[in-house]
């Protein structure tokens, strides 16, 4: 990335000198593609083809799929946040066109939903399992958007799972597809944290193929993917770089997606660099290989074992249970709040309107210094409470903020019995 924003360094030949070699062939390589060296002008609407080939060549690595190619289908947008605006802009027209999304969910769906006008329709995922589906609790979402009026138009799915950790058996997902195949509904799978797996009886399968290896008419079933340069070992959030792969939509969706792409007149060339990179790391053989293995691997062994200890030290904590962290970087613990703290907070919420968990969270904060993030801002089931944390910190602050929630628990426990 500096040798394509500074190509200048590359007539340096003390500073090329320092670098892997295949780092600077890849730099000149990358420049050549963008124009012959120049970076400022525009890309064509879905992205300069050299990052939609290293795009299709990395699905095509992910899903064994040879058959892949990069075409429309694949639009390189500023980060998955962009993409799914741009999504909801073309498929919801009001209130009348509905969006299933899990609940607890990630809040830039229900954000997005309501500036296009759309219906939110609330499907709850299951703490019981891991917070697994209930295919019953989809089909009475899909019941009361018509009983409305409404027609579905998307279903969210975020696998692995924001805020709740969760990695779904292909099993699960096999339902989510012949759910919306029977229902006429394009899947919207969001898959930005898919390099991001630690559960040991957890594999990231991708939707794109899930569907194309189920028989028909389910391989038919229209899903819109998500990937991003935000997550996974990779973590560059202020790149905005990121696709959205089109499987199964129609022609004329498809052409109206790029004019809204159009809009935008291109994604930024940073962030296309970056999904590039993401997608074409250095291989066995490349002088950066070595270095790009130790890094990778570091970082992803040491979220794993965060993700096991954060699991077992809140699990530890009286009043707070948690399921594992199977996957993305955060936990979703649900905590009891006994009964007279609930009240407290119901009180106090007459003067100032504060959810209890919330509440709890600001007193957390002003105990212990410890940020968290409370359940009811990504909506849960009624009279539960939950906060959402991360396995990103170094495990020896890890340690010490779990340590803290532990005393400061335990006293709400004691003087709320």
């Amino acid at each position: 990335m500096a040798l394509v924003d500074a190509p200048m360094l590359m007539a340096l030949d003390g500073v090329v000198a320092q670098l892997p070699t295949d780092v600077v062939a890849r730099a000149k390589t990358y420049l050549r593609l963008s124009g012959n060296g120049k970076t400022g002008a525009y890309s064509d609407p879905a992205g300069h083809l050299w990052v939609r080939e290293a795009i299709a060549s990395f699905i095509a690595r992910r899903d064994e799929d040879s058959t892949v190619a990069p075409d429309p289908q694949h639009i390189i947008a500023d980060g998955a946040t962009n993409a799914v605006r741009i999504i909801m802009q073309l498929l919801i027209a009001g209130p009348s066109d509905g969006v299933l999304i899990p609940i607890p969910q990630f809040p830039l769906f229900t954000a997005l939903i309501s500036l296009c006008g759309g219906t939110v329709a609330p499907y709850y995922l299951d703490e019981s399992v891991r917070w697994g589906f209930n295919v019953q609790n989809l089909e009475m979402s899909v019941q009361k958007l018509k009983d409305d009026g409404v027609t579905p138009r998307i279903m969210v799915v975020i696998n692995p799972g924001n805020p709740t950790g969760q990695v779904f058996t292909r099993d699960t997902m096999e339902d989510v597809v012949r759910f919306c195949h029977e229902h006429n509904i394009i899947l919207l799978a969001d898959e930005v944290y898919q390099d991001n797996i630690y559960g040991a009886d957890r594999v990231f399968h991708s939707f794109r193929k899930v569907i194309l290896s189920m028989p028909s008419p389910y391989n038919t079933t229209s899903c819109i993917s998500l990937h991003s340069t935000s997550k996974g070992a990779v973590g560059e959030c202020s790149r905005r770089g990121g696709y959205m792969e089109l499987l199964n939509i129609a022609p004329n969706q498809r052409a109206q997606m790029l004019k809204l792409c159009s809009i935008n007149l291109s994604s930024n060339f940073n962030g296309q660099v970056m999904t590039a990179l993401m997608c074409s790391p250095p291989v066995e053989g490349d002088e950066s290989y070595p270095l790009f293995r130790k890094e990778y691997d570091f970082i992803l062994s040491g979220l794993k074992e965060r993700a096991e200890l954060l699991t077992k030290e809140l699990n530890s904590i009286e009043g707070i249970s948690c399921n594992s962290v199977d996957g993305a970087m955060y936990a979703f613990p649900q905590i009891y709040l006994p009964p007279k703290y609930v009240a407290r907070c119901a009180a106090l919420a007459q003067e100032e309107e504060v959810a209890a968990d919330a509440r709890w969270a600001l007193e957390l904060l002003e105990a212990t210094g410890v940020v968290v993030v409370p359940g009811s801002g990504f909506l849960q089931q009624q009279g539960t409470f939950h906060f959402r944390t991360t396995i990103l910190p170094p495990q020896d602050q890890m340690m010490a903020m779990t340590s803290a929630i532990r005393a400061f628990h335990t006293k709400i426990m004691e003087s709320y019995a």
